[in-house]
């Protein structure tokens, strides 16, 4: 085994998902391919540089896109979530957070065509302008070991509270026998960019505690409101010291060249790259 490939426990784990054609002529390996894969994402070269030992980059870059589109490793990071969670190795305190990636100018170059109308393209593949120009963010949720459970992009100028809801939604972890996927943490920790009335009567519809500071203009209004004001939402600073979960989290993603920097042109290629560093993470843990 080389640098930057699949050990043999992380191949085990995702081979029986890795689509295979009944007929034709014989193919290139399934491993040598996606080893190719991981190599791309962990360097951050174009896939033109891909080293000869992974054969044609045609092929590699072919079935990159044919298992993004088809959601194989969004599979595999899910199964191996459910394995994790049959053995109760996840820890349901649930850190969610954001990172803002920079866009190379090679990913900078599609999405923002202007059609007849004169308007921008309403797909836009996770692409925004910040303070660091064209940037994209991504919005992750983990558990209480460091460990990513949900991942949405959104371009790099949306803010926090606005993807809180539906990064929460996104947490599916099925059940290796019957019964419904789990998607309930018994616990939010997240800091003061979640901080919203309607995030937490969300939280509190559904039964999730949580621990959020309260940002200080919202303590002084409810101060001057007086007794109308309420009193103020509970607030563990146990809890609140792991929050440091989801920071290390992000950088043991951003060990990957290709997710610190965003190289992929298309908003669902950057997302599975996305997922596959988010598996080999999970691969690694268990």
């Amino acid at each position: 085994m080389r640098r930057h490939e699949l050990t043999d426990h992380e191949w085990e784990l995702l081979a029986p998902l890795i689509p295979r054609a009944a007929t034709g002529r014989p193919r290139v390996s399934d491993r040598q391919v996606v080893n190719g894969m991981v190599y791309k994402i962990r360097t951050g070269i174009s896939w033109r540089d891909l080293p000869e030992r992974y054969g044609p980059w045609q092929t590699v870059y072919t079935r990159f896109r044919r298992y993004a589109l088809n959601g194989v490793f969004t599979r595999a990071l899910q199964q191996v979530q459910a394995g994790a969670d049959a053995v109760g190795d996840i820890d349901w305190l649930v850190q969610i957070d954001s990172t803002i990636v920079r866009a190379h100018q090679h990913a900078a170059a599609t999405g923002r065509k202007r059609g007849s109308t004169g308007r921008t393209n309403r797909n836009d593949h996770a692409l925004g302008r910040s303070r660091g120009g064209l940037t994209t963010k991504i919005h992750l949720t983990c558990d209480g070991k460091g460990r990513p459970l949900a991942i949405l992009l959104t371009p790099g100028q949306r803010h926090d509270s606005v993807c809180a809801r539906p990064l929460l939604e996104r947490i599916r972890v099925p059940r290796t026998g019957p019964g419904r996927p789990r998607c309930r943490p018994d616990r939010v920790v997240a800091d003061k960019a979640y901080s919203s009335r309607g995030f937490r009567v969300y939280l509190r519809k559904r039964g999730i505690a949580c621990t959020i500071p309260e940002k200080n203009d919202q303590k002084r209004h409810r101060r001057n409101r007086g007794r109308r004001g309420g009193r103020p939402p509970a607030f563990d600073r146990q809890a609140y010291r792991r929050r440091n979960v989801v920071e290390r989290c992000f950088n043991r993603l951003k060990g990957f060249r290709g997710i610190a920097t965003r190289y992929d042109k298309t908003a669902t290629s950057y997302e599975v790259a996305v997922s596959l560093a988010s598996f080999l993470l999970w691969a690694r843990s268990v």
